[in-house]
């Protein structure tokens, strides 16, 4: 049996004294401290099923206590043992995240069964997320190590055994459909293919029947009955990305269906029970589509249970090496071609990269380079398209400066230029690239060469009225 280690941080050893505790089960062994940077680098460390705390060690307020253990550790429980401890903040605790709480009218034994009910629930959560070759599996599908994406996995890690909703949030090209599979394959679910949808790529007027299904003779061309995407995730998990862009008729009935966990096929008055958890993903702020009124309020908070933000590749630039050579590898074994290696200096230059695209313009960017380089089994940077003389720019949102009003201002011209400086700003900043730019901005690259195209029309009637 593997032993339960067990961590008391006590206030002070004469506390511990006279606590009263009786001997310990077999298999259950207790590491008394008093040192709070002590009990901490043990929690880090990873050798700590649970921790028991008695009094205010280091002077600190239970709250923050839990704070510091549990960004240590978040998956490690933590049980106050307190006779001073009221009922009022005993529930506060729990609801910041502590497994328990005991005080004056609890004995050592009712706090020995909590202690071993912990231990139990840390080994839960330890293996919650493991693949079947007893690591996680599912980790792999985040490459990078740095704090930013160290939070993700421990939200996934934290979240994954359970159904509650998820809402994954980011820049585009930041990887929000991996974390969603990566959620899917730490779920007790992973048994079954993760349904995925995006909610902007299907039609306005068929994403009803794709969602939920449709009856033979339920719309012009249903010849047929048809099973909509929330069945076939039955027992598994549904990703709805680009939740942004469903049409608010269709928001009322997802709502339902979050709510109730049933559906009707459009149609049909039959009513569907599914057991499916959802995740959805938006690349903006859908708290600004709802004060727009173009996006429920009801429907954002059971979206927005757990909130999962995926950060952009400049707030992790020392991810950008693995990255490269995932992409490296991944593309070549595709094509069938030996393993390429990156030089240390491609490494370095491609880390002072702003990526604008974040990680999807990164994996194009090492596609394009394997293709140019021919048979050579080395990457260079030239193979990238970067110049000695470029540096790292931080990608901050362009922002021309606001012009002066002045009398009888043309406003149609002025908003005009405005946003002539706005478009001219993202295509200096990306280099021309009217993909990134249109990242950039938040638009779609459509929108922005209408745009442009506009801008140049306007340029030449003016050209035109001048002459």
């Amino acid at each position: 049996m593997t032993p339960q280690r067990v961590l008391w941080l006590v206030e002070s050893d004469e506390q511990a004294a006279k606590a009263g505790c009786e001997t310990l089960p077999v298999g259950v062994g207790i590491h008394r401290v008093t040192e709070l940077s002590e009990a901490l680098a043990m929690v880090r460390d990873g050798n700590t099923n649970c921790v028991l705390i008695s009094g205010r060690p280091g002077g600190k307020d239970r709250s923050t206590l839990l704070d510091l253990l549990l960004g240590a550790d978040p998956q490690t429980p933590v049980i106050f043992w307190d006779r001073e401890l009221s009922a009022r903040e005993a529930i506060a605790l729990v609801r910041e995240g502590a497994y328990t709480c005991h005080g004056d009218r609890d004995d050592w034994n009712a706090v020995l069964t909590s202690v071993q009910d912990a231990c139990a629930e840390k080994l839960h959560r330890e293996q919650a997320g493991r693949g079947s070759e007893g690591g996680e599996a599912w980790r792999r599908k985040l490459v990078g190590d740095s704090p930013a994406m160290e939070d993700v996995a421990n939200t996934i890690r934290l979240v994954g055994p359970f159904r509650c909703t998820v809402l994954i949030t980011g820049e585009t090209g930041t990887g929000k459909e991996m974390a969603a599979r990566a959620l899917h394959n730490a779920s007790p679910r992973a048994n079954l293919p993760m349904v995925a949808v995006n909610c902007s790529a299907v039609p306005e007027t068929l994403l009803e029947a794709e969602l939920f299904g449709h009856v033979k003779g339920a719309f012009t061309g249903a010849t047929g009955q048809r099973i909509g995407r929330f069945e076939q995730a039955h027992k598994s998990t549904i990703f709805l990305d680009e939740i942004s862009d469903m049409p608010l008729e269709l928001q009322a009935k997802l709502l339902r269906v979050l709510q109730e966990r049933e559906f009707q096929r459009l149609g049909s008055s039959e009513t569907i029970q599914v057991d499916v958890r959802v995740i959805a993903a938006s690349n903006v702020n859908l708290l600004d589509r709802v004060r727009q009124g173009k996006f429920r309020e009801d429907l954002y908070y059971r979206l927005n249970v757990v909130p999962l933000e995926m950060p952009s590749l400049r707030k992790r630039p020392g991810d950008v090496p693995l990255l490269a050579q995932h992409f490296v590898a991944k593309t070549c074994q595709a094509e069938s071609i030996p393993l390429k290696k990156l030089t240390p200096k491609t490494l370095e230059r491609l880390s002072t990269m702003p990526w604008p695209g974040n990680v999807r313009q990164l994996e194009n960017a090492v596609e394009k380079a394997i293709a140019l380089s021919g048979l050579r089994d080395t990457l260079y940077p030239a193979d990238f398209g970067l110049a000695e003389s470029q540096k790292l720019v931080a990608m901050e949102p362009v922002a021309p400066a606001p012009m002066l009003v002045t009398e009888h201002m043309d406003f149609a011209a002025a908003v005009s230029q405005f946003e002539r400086s706005i478009l001219q700003g993202a295509l200096a900043k990306t280099g021309g690239n009217k993909t990134a730019a249109a990242e950039l901005l938040g638009l779609k690259r459509t929108t922005l060469i209408m745009k442009l195209r506009g801008m140049n029309d306007g340029a030449v009637q003016t050209r035109q009225v001048a002459s």
